[in-house]
């Protein structure tokens, strides 16, 4: 699911943040967000030299970003600063949606550090030799050519360059 990471979360972002008038930031904090979890990826190459399924690293772990936002929503009300909370919200909802997409073919366990469980819905075959054609040729594909597509639709009638809905066009 890597390609469909940012537009899945452009998406919450553009739902839960339709009536704020800092909509476009709620927006961005939602993209923003919803690439975080990949940026193990540094320490995977960098550091790690690909010994460990990056999966299995602590931004990965659900548990963990749903103990950082609790934590930084707790923040927020005793510092008040209640305008934070809508932040913390589509951030949070981008990074579950994140992991929701990893399960799928990757594998996450949710319950981490607790359980190691890897939750993996389907499991992609290695047919061929460069890894990444076993998921472009995989029927789950079709699943981020649909998220491509939603967010292409968003982003078309957000920037005003498409029909709206309920509207009057012209």
């Amino acid at each position: 699911m890597f390609p469909a990471h940012l537009p899945a979360g452009y998406l919450p972002g553009h739902r839960l943040a339709r009536a704020a008038r800092n909509r476009r930031a709620l927006v961005l904090t939602a993209c923003a967000a919803s690439l975080l979890p990949d940026t193990d990826l540094l320490w995977f190459y960098l550091v790690d030299n690909r010994q460990t399924v990056h999966h299995a690293y602590l931004f990965h772990w659900p548990l963990f970003w749903i103990l950082m936002a609790g934590l930084a929503g707790l923040a927020a009300k005793l510092l008040q600063r209640p305008r934070a909370l809508p932040y913390i919200g589509v951030s949070l909802a981008a990074l579950l949606l994140h992991m929701l997409l990893d399960t799928l073919a990757g594998g996450i366990s949710w319950l981490a550090p607790f359980r190691d469980h890897e939750l993996r819905l389907v499991e992609v075959p290695s047919r061929h030799s460069w890894w990444v054609w076993n998921f472009v040729l995989h029927w789950t594909m079709a699943l981020e050519v649909l998220i491509l597509a939603a967010f292409a639709s968003a982003l078309f009638r957000d920037t005003g360059r498409g029909p709206r809905r309920g509207g009057t066009q012209g």
